[in-house]
């Protein structure tokens, strides 16, 4: 088992119904007796967050509003409130109350194992606003825009450099290029032979030793991207550059960050020749992300493709739900928009 840092925190239920008494609403009975689910403004922001921990061959539960893992050695305590990924390996069971906790809290699940990334799981937005998922979408939408946003997004891996008149094919070029660099550049620095990326996605043990700290690196990565991502309220699947996959903004925002963090990390671990690679690669990266503030920075980044670089928090506290209005843009919710005509048929 791997975590982060450890707090102390028998897992309950209780079953609830939703009731009203003189009109007036309760809430529901929260999943843990005495412990209420948190409010969106009482959520650790995604910035602020840990970033990951992982776990195998243990059994995932819940003590009030920590996360516990169980194995041979003993329980493990997480506090749910301020992690942002937990990623399952092999041999995990989890409970449905550290599911509740987990999406109770905005954390992102990754089941992973020796075939990689198996499933991706979410808790609720660390906010109620859809505004930066509505202005994505509008960006990705428009082909110039996302042209802009695409080429804002290879302008962060060429400092100092302009792209801006540069095509989609040209980028990529360029691209292409630098990673191959990055790769010789650490090959050489670490003394780890370097051939080509070759990895097969069914058989994670297949690849060399480079390959497969490589692979679980870039996971890692992808999962905080997923974490920042969703606890931004936006779509995992609108990519700029990427395109046609569920995790296309994902990859987007993930390669941002390779050539700084998980290609040499990966080549760092590879150098020491540790017995279990993955493990061992894990810790480096959970390490590196400490070290860089990969998380703080992922969410300013974010913001700022988006064209939001300051988070509104008056906004995102806010459980509004408005009615679109194609003239006027929103109108309020919540109230009969019928007149006379419309009860007499008049239309």
């Amino acid at each position: 088992m791997m975590v982060p840092q450890t707090e102390d925190g028998d897992e309950s239920q209780v079953a609830s119904s939703d009731k009203a008494v003189d009109d007036k609403p309760i809430k529901r009975a929260h999943s843990s007796l005495g412990t209420p689910p948190p409010e969106i403004t009482e959520l650790v922001r995604a910035e602020d967050r840990l970033s990951f921990a992982y776990f195998e061959h243990c059994t995932i539960g819940r003590d009030d509003n920590a996360i516990t893992a169980t194995d041979s050695t003993g329980v493990t305590h997480i506090p749910a409130a301020t992690l942002s990924v937990l990623m399952l390996g092999p041999g995990t069971r989890v409970t449905h109350q550290a599911m509740t906790v987990i999406g109770e809290n905005g954390a992102t699940v990754i089941w992973v194992g020796e075939r990689g990334v198996r499933m991706y799981a979410f808790g609720k937005p660390l906010t109620h606003s859809s505004a930066l998922l509505q202005r994505q979408a509008e960006l990705v939408s428009n082909t110039r825009k996302r042209l802009s946003v695409a080429r804002q997004m290879y302008q962060m891996r060429f400092p100092g450099e302009d792209v801006s008149g540069l095509t989609m094919q040209q980028l990529r070029g360029r691209e292409g290029a630098r990673i191959r660099r990055v790769y010789r550049e650490c090959s050489a620095r670490t003394g780890v032979e370097w051939d080509k990326r070759t990895y097969d996605h069914d058989d994670f043990m297949a690849g060399s030793e480079i390959n497969k700290a490589l692979s679980a690196a870039h996971t890692c990565l992808y999962g905080l991207a997923h974490a920042a991502i969703v606890a931004l309220g936006c779509s995992p699947g609108l990519g700029f550059v990427h395109v046609g996959h569920e995790r296309s903004f994902v990859y987007d925002v993930a390669d941002l960050y390779k050539a700084e963090l998980s290609i040499p990390v990966a080549f760092e671990t590879a150098a020491t020749e540790p017995e279990d690679i993955g493990s061992a690669t894990r810790h480096n990266i959970r390490d590196a992300v400490y070290d860089l503030g990969l998380l703080k920075r992922m969410v300013k980044d974010i913001r700022a493709l988006l064209g939001s670089p300051e988070p509104d928090e008056d906004i995102a506290d806010a459980d509004h739900v408005g009615l679109w209005d194609e003239r006027i843009g929103e109108v309020a919710a919540g109230k009969s928009y019928a007149d006379d005509e419309w009860d007499e048929g008049k239309w």
